[in-house]
């Protein structure tokens, strides 16, 4: 049931566009944006080896605003990163071609030299309107990674990315700072976060420390706030390189990282579907009225559908959906779910259980027996256990453990519950 091998990560070399780095997958959408996936705009994007190298690296340091300097920055065939350090002092990093690697760039706005354009995702799934983007904490040109062209394809992450101009321009209230070499490095405004996981990307994976990316791919300990002047203290022993799992937070949307290998490992939508038949063949009936529950195919992920497994999730006991003689409607108990379980006489949060189809998201390949709580998405036990122990960036200062599928921050002891499912009982 696995894709093991459709990656094609051991393509050789001239087999034109088979070399894939890995995916960059935004948390909150499970499996597609709310309005569908659009051009640049999508809830994944898969960095492939280009046909020709983009990569930049540093070069010329031009200590202040000479006529080199100025050169550089107007030059639209040339990179260039730009440290406002006062109005009298500019220093401009002049960057060259680099035919080792490849350039891929993300963040809100929609120009050109943006291959990932990623909006504010927010809770439930849903992405913010084009007309609110306007407040949106994500920086237009947020972040860019970049990929060795040749095994091992490593993929570095560093913070900013360059305009249509091919510039990086940090302000005179930007935080940076001139590293002992001479060169130059900043932070962002609200910063680019990185966590990488602990013993791979598996059901044996622990979540690791969120580290500060800057400019220059540094890794820093976080600011106090988000946009704060004073950056953390530097973290010498770590790297900007990204692992199989690693979480980018850009302040408004969070990204996972998925090397090829690891999506080779990982469950497919196809074997999402047959756990949905297979789980489905099981006729699990409601206690009460004993019909037939089933969950909607995975098209239907949003659709409210009359045979749709609904859970107590402070006890776990899934049932049909019953008003028991209310008027009430699902899409009306599902914004007000508190109700009282007629097994066990538990109160507590009553919703439909959904099934998480985002693969990506997943440790491990066993069925769907847990649902995080309070959105009623289902995944595997291992899986829900390591995302509720993840606390993501919410906001600009506070951290707490989310749904990967829909980003609603979890509640209760561990943030998730075991279903208790009925056979039935012919």
């Amino acid at each position: 049931m696995f894709s093991v091998g459709q990656e094609n990560i051991s393509s050789p070399p001239s087999t034109k566009g088979a070399v894939k780095y890995g995916e960059l997958i935004v948390l909150g959408c499970n499996g597609s944006l709310p309005n569908g996936d659009k051009g640049r705009r999508k809830s994944r994007f898969a960095l492939c080896r280009r046909n020709k190298a983009n990569g930049v690296k540093p070069s010329t340091v031009h200590p202040s605003c000479t006529p080199q300097a100025a050169k550089a920055i107007s030059n639209k065939e040339q990179h260039s990163i730009s440290y406002t350090l006062s109005r009298a002092q500019t220093v401009v990093v002049e960057y060259t071609h680099d035919c080792n690697t490849d350039m891929f760039q993300i963040g809100r706005s929609t120009e050109t030299p943006i291959d990932f354009v990623v909006t504010d995702t927010l809770p439930g799934g849903q992405n913010q309107a084009d007309g609110q983007a306007v407040q949106s904490t994500i920086s237009r040109f947020a972040c860019r990674i970049i990929c060795q062209r040749n095994p091992p394809y490593s993929a570095r992450i560093y913070a900013a990315g360059f305009d249509s101009s091919k510039n990086i321009f940090l302000g005179e209230k930007a935080a940076k700072w001139r590293m002992q070499d001479g060169q130059m490095d900043g932070l962002t405004t609200n910063g680019v976060l990185v966590m990488h996981p602990r013993h791979g990307f598996n059901q044996d994976s622990k979540p690791g420390l969120w580290r500060e990316i800057s400019v220059c791919g540094n890794v820093f300990m976080l600011r106090e706030t988000r946009s704060s002047q004073q950056r953390g203290k530097m973290v010498d022993c770590e790297s900007n390189e990204l692992v199989d799992g690693s979480l980018i937070d850009l302040c408004g949307a969070t990204l996972l990282w998925r090397t090829a290998e690891g999506l080779s490992h990982t469950p497919t939508v196809k074997h999402l579907e047959a756990l949905r038949q297979e789980l489905n063949a099981g006729r699990p009936q409601c206690p009460v009225g004993f019909n037939t529950l089933a969950f909607p195919s995975l098209r239907r992920k949003d659709v409210l559908d009359e045979k749709q497994p609904w859970a107590y999730l402070r006890c776990g006991h899934v049932h049909g959906y019953h008003g028991w003689g209310s008027r009430r409607n699902p899409e009306v108990d599902a914004e007000s779910p508190e109700r009282e379980c007629p097994m066990c006489r538990t109160r507590g949060p009553y919703v439909p259980l959904w099934l998480g189809c985002e693969a990506g998201f997943y440790v491990d390949a066993e069925p769907p027996t847990h649902a995080f709580i309070p959105c009623g998405h289902v995944c595997s036990e291992k899986t829900a256990a390591y995302w509720s122990q993840i606390p993501l960036p919410h906001g600009t200062h506070t951290f707490q453990a989310a749904c990967p599928f829909c980003i609603q921050l979890l509640s209760g002891e561990s943030g998730f519950i075991r279903l208790i499912f009925q056979s039935p009982l012919d």
